[in-house]
């Protein structure tokens, strides 16, 4: 009645030696790599030496090579960026927890308390 399926169905699973695979720990260093980075660029321009130092100490922990670092000014106040740093921060705290990094969490950490402060500054200055 019915002829039998002679060809691989298009909805087997594919043969896994077929690409590479990532460990949940080589992709979780990905991604905090890169909220280190984005940290690090925003640290940069506010021209925060020491704390952009230790986080491209870091990055280039977690890279295998040191990071490229920041240059040019994206002419946003320093309130906001210190807004966009603080929630930089708290990514990679995130992140570095769940890969239990405790050196990136307490630096994260650290800085997430840094720039939360320099927000409070200003909104005293302002008031």
């Amino acid at each position: 009645m019915y002829e039998p399926i002679r060809t691989r169905s298009v909805h087997s699973m594919a043969d896994t030696a077929e690409y590479p695979h990532r460990s949940r720990e080589e992709e979780l260093d990905i991604q905090l790599a890169g909220h280190l980075s984005a940290l690090l660029a925003v640290t940069d321009e506010l021209s925060l030496d020491a704390a952009a130092d230790r986080i491209a100490t870091e990055v280039a922990r977690l890279r295998g090579a040191p990071p490229a670092r920041h240059t040019a000014l994206s002419g946003t106040g320093p309130e906001a960026l210190h807004r966009r740093a603080h929630a930089l921060a708290g990514r990679a705290l995130v992140v570095a927890a769940s890969r239990a990094d405790t050196a990136v969490a307490i630096l994260a950490a650290e800085r997430m308390d840094a720039h939360a402060a320099s927000i409070d500054a200003a909104r005293l200055a302002v008031a």
